[in-house]
C-alpha cells in the first residue's frame, strides 16, 4: 500500500486552515534557496493569535513537524508567520 506524499507547503496550509476562523485568507508562499526553503504563512489579522497559540506552542509545533519532514528529505525549512 503506497502512502500519498504531501508537500511541506500543503501540510502548513492544511493545519492553518483547520485552526483559523477564515480559511479563505490562508496563503502559503514558498521561497526556495539552494540549501533551504522558507515557507511564509499569511492569515487574516484576527487569526494570527490562533496560529501562534499560547506561548507560541502551535507555531512551534508546526515548525517541529516541518523540521522532521525536511530532515527526511535532506533539506532545511523555515516557517515564518507574516
Amino acid at each position: 500500500m503506497a502512502a500519498e506524499t504531501i508537500s511541506m507547503r500543503e501540510l502548513v496550509e492544511y493545519i492553518a486552515k483547520a485552526l483559523v476562523d477564515d480559511p479563505s485568507k490562508v496563503r502559503v508562499e514558498e521561497v526556495s534557496g539552494p540549501n533551504s526553503t522558507i515557507l511564509e504563512l499569511h492569515v487574516a489579522p484576527e487569526d494570527v493569535g490562533r496560529i501562534i497559540g499560547r506561548n507560541g506552542r502551535i507555531i512551534n509545533s508546526m515548525r517541529t513537524l516541518l523540521r522532521v519532514m525536511a530532515v527526511r528529505q535532506g533539506k532545511r525549512v523555515v516557517l515564518e508567520l507574516v
